[in-house]
């Protein structure tokens, strides 16, 4: 018998490093967009924070301060002074965090799935923000790393996983059929009566994912298309709303 303990909200947005189709950066708009969402956990792709400088260019910090929320950064490489790569915030404690390398030998840039456990308070869930490569074959290798290096081995993890972010991946590729045949899939067309995402202005591809445990039952599925998030990056925000499930005999 199946018993609902809780409901989660959950997002993936890739905030272009925070600049908008104005070519305007502009971290505070991005944080506009999520206190709109309201969401419990939130994946960001393409984040660059600088150490020194202003507040608000170290855009990491700034994000979470801004919000209020725990935060996780996997760092992929640097870029023009900063670090770059994925962040994970959310309204939970972070019990553990770790940032896996699956960038190709031939990328075009490096790429990383970032890991972190969030103790919710029935249950501990394991959450996974990706963004993988722009290239087939690149994606293909990134499968293979993540089937190889086990990262979503569901013997050795606690509770329920969530797996999300940017896959550049608009065709049902090598990453979408690993997880597909592990995870449910959060269907555009059944939600939102359309395929694409992105760009968010005119959208022709699909390119932001978000599979589950099945023990997390997907309840809504929602693209934020508000004006600022129209104009703050040129990926929209995904956003999930999960009821949680226990399982007893």
């Amino acid at each position: 018998m199946n018993t609902k303990i809780g409901s989660l909200r959950v997002a993936t947005y890739n905030i272009h490093k925070c600049k908008g189709l104005d070519r305007r950066i502009r971290p505070e708009r991005i944080v506009a967009v999520l206190r709109g969402i309201d969401a419990d956990i939130i994946a960001l792709q393409e984040v660059l924070s600088f150490e020194s400088g202003l507040r608000h260019e170290n855009q990491a910090r700034f994000i979470a301060e801004e919000l209020g929320f725990y935060s996780a950064f996997g760092h992929t490489c640097h870029m023009r002074g900063g670090r770059y790569g994925n962040l994970l915030l959310t309204r939970f404690p972070i019990d553990i965090s770790h940032n896996y390398d699956i960038s190709s030998p031939r990328r075009r840039e490096p790429r990383g799935c970032l890991r972190a456990d969030v103790q919710l308070k029935t249950t501990m869930l394991h959450v996974f923000n990706l963004h993988l490569g722009t290239g087939y074959v690149e994606r293909r290798y990134q499968a293979k790393r993540l089937l190889k290096e086990s990262i979503f081995e569901r013997h050795v993890l606690r509770g329920p996983r969530i797996v999300l972010g940017d896959f550049n991946e608009w065709t049902r590729g090598a990453v979408s059929k690993f997880l597909a045949s592990n995870f449910s899939a959060a269907d555009l067309r059944k939600h939102l009566n359309r395929s694409k995402t992105y760009p968010g202005v005119l959208p022709f591809l699909h390119l932001d994912h978000i599979y589950f445990d099945p023990v997390l039952r997907l309840e809504r599925l929602t693209l934020c298309r508000d004006r600022t998030a129209l104009i703050a990056s040129d990926h929209l925000p995904l956003v999930a709303d999960f009821s949680i499930e226990s399982v007893s005999a």
